[in-house]
């Protein structure tokens, strides 16, 4: 290997399917001392093919570090077949009951997602299903997606996403939307950074403000100093602040 060349985190212990499509998979990783308890990643991206779950790679590395069996997801997105609304949430189900049924990772499972994953974490938070998970921690999550959609965040990736604005698919809109769907079966977290301009922090306090209102175990964590890939990073402060948020909820 070349002086310099930066090294990545190994490879999964494996990658499993929970679907038939090959965007539905989910890569493992194993800790070498236990917490006894899971984390299920889900990677941002804006909903988009072009990012896939190797974003989370580093990631999902630290957490197993940190102690939790670990399964980063991998899903359908806009663009894709079977992607966006209803397919990609479709997904969503599908993979935290294949990891909650995974004879390697333990319970409790938190879901863990960034930005767009954020969003899909969120969202899950509200679903029958979700009742026994640990709970959520959405990192500057677009967990607001009227908000996303008012601020054009990342080129109108929630109109690409839900194929329409919210009064040309009202029900698709109604379907995905974290807010609609209040209180959350399980308690959320949201961690965003001050800085973050790529999805500002006001979408996680706009959701939060709704939250309060029916009575939610939802908080949030205004990180300084802190843009929107920090939050990732195992090199950062903000990436402490991650792992101190999944064991809490334990």
């Amino acid at each position: 290997m070349p002086t310099g060349t930066p090294v990545g985190p190994p490879a999964p212990a494996r990658t499993t399917a929970y679907g038939p499509d090959e965007a539905q998979v989910y890569d493992v990783r194993l800790p070498t001392a236990p917490l006894g308890a899971s984390v299920l990643v889900v990677h941002g991206g804006f909903w988009r093919a072009a990012t896939d779950r190797t974003h989370a790679a580093a990631q999902a590395q630290a957490l197993a570090d940190a102690g939790f069996a670990v399964a980063v997801g991998e899903y359908r997105r806009a663009g894709m077949p079977g992607g966006g609304v209803p397919g990609t949430l479709d997904d969503v189900a599908a993979l935290v009951a294949a990891v909650r049924s995974d004879p390697e990772l333990p319970s409790p499972v938190i879901l863990v997602g960034h930005s767009a994953g954020g969003h899909l974490v969120a969202w899950a938070a509200n679903q029958p299903w979700a009742a026994g998970l640990a709970g959520v921690v959405a990192l500057a999550g677009c967990v607001d997606l009227q908000a996303t959609d008012r601020m054009r965040l990342g080129a109108d990736a929630a109109r690409a996403f839900l194929d329409g604005g919210p009064a040309e698919a009202p029900q698709r809109w109604a379907l995905a939307d974290p807010a609609a769907g209040l209180p959350p079966r399980v308690p959320v977290r949201l961690l965003h950074g001050r800085d973050d301009d790529v999805v500002p922090l006001a979408v996680s306090e706009g959701y939060l403000a709704r939250c309060r209102a029916s009575g939610a175990d939802v908080t949030i964590h205004a990180l300084d100093g802190c843009d929107h890939f920090a939050v990732i990073d195992p090199g950062t402060a903000a990436f402490s602040a991650v792992v101190a948020a999944c064991r809490a909820l334990l």
